[in-house]
């Protein structure tokens, strides 16, 4: 009996040994993943609310006019929005003649004329925001070698995948925002720490949030008080970067509105359709034995 216990015993101290070294590795392992990650994003972004979001949002013109003035203010000094032309800005409750003034406020490379020159005009309402570099080799060599994104559909182009069982639950719940998300969480992100053994490569800024590294060449572009709003609403990073991706979203997808009402108009007449189809062929066959 005594050879059993003193078994017993000797077993659990090594079980406590194995189970200590174990949990000293798996530290030493979460330390290391956590200065060398293998996985981007390190946090995933954070799920805002969207007045757009959901199968009845819609779009909150005086954010997205906060959102122009942000992307013509601070973005626009590096990223182009080549697909977006000015007039559909009346679409964020502008008039006419607001947009004209808007567009003439820009200079527009024209050309050739008559003589076969090129040209410097006001822009119009017809013509798309100008890029601020001449060509994307001119981009890059400005930026450290890379050149910024065009941010026309960037809300669209950027997102990160939602694993299981979240995207069967986003089916329903019509999750659409993971662009405006990620476009926060990032501007949001830059006065994060990073942990302790990271190293940062020279000239880059880490965000925890940058889909494809650990840091990324953009500083920071947004501080508070950089851009002031008539409306008074605050004037934070937070908001900031709130209206901003706003702004992307529509600029992507300035139809998501009438694509929505559309939608559900389709759902009802599917339903009311069903129904008689369904009733039909119960008076049709009523009289039928089965």
């Amino acid at each position: 009996m005594k050879k059993i216990l003193t078994s017993l015993a000797l077993l659990g101290l090594l079980a406590g040994g194995i189970g200590a070294v174990g949990s000293v590795a798996m530290a030493a392992e979460e330390a290391h993943n956590a200065a060398a990650p293998t996985h981007f994003p390190i946090d995933e972004p954070k799920e805002m609310d969207w007045s757009f979001a959901g199968p009845f949002g819609t779009y909150d013109k005086a954010q997205l006019q906060r959102g122009l003035k942000v992307y013509k203010e601070v973005c626009s000094a590096c990223h182009s929005m080549n697909l977006v032309a000015f007039r559909t800005l009346e679409g964020l409750g502008y008039s006419e003649a607001q947009v004209k003034s808007f567009a003439a406020e820009y200079t527009i490379h024209d050309g050739p004329n008559d003589a076969g020159d090129m040209f410097d005009r006001p822009g119009k309402s017809s013509d798309h925001f100008p890029a601020p570099f001449a060509n994307e080799e001119a981009a890059a060599a400005s930026n450290g070698g890379a050149a910024p994104p065009d941010m026309s559909l960037l809300a669209k182009a950027r997102g990160v995948e939602r694993g299981f069982p979240r995207f069967v639950f986003d089916i329903f719940t019509q999750y659409a925002q993971g662009g405006p998300d990620y476009i926060h969480s990032l501007l949001t992100g830059y006065d994060e720490t990073p942990p302790a053994g990271m190293v940062i490569p020279e000239g880059t800024h880490y965000n925890p949030y940058f889909m494809s590294g650990v840091s990324l060449k953009m500083p920071k572009p947004l501080s508070d008080g950089q851009v002031t709003y008539d409306d008074g609403s605050p004037q934070t990073v937070d908001q900031y970067s709130r209206d901003v991706s706003a702004f992307l979203m529509w600029a992507a997808e300035p139809h998501l509105e009438d694509r929505k009402k559309t939608g559900f108009r389709v759902l009802v007449f599917l339903l009311l359709f069903g129904a008689l189809v369904y009733l039909t062929k119960r008076k049709v066959w009523e009289g039928v034995a089965h």
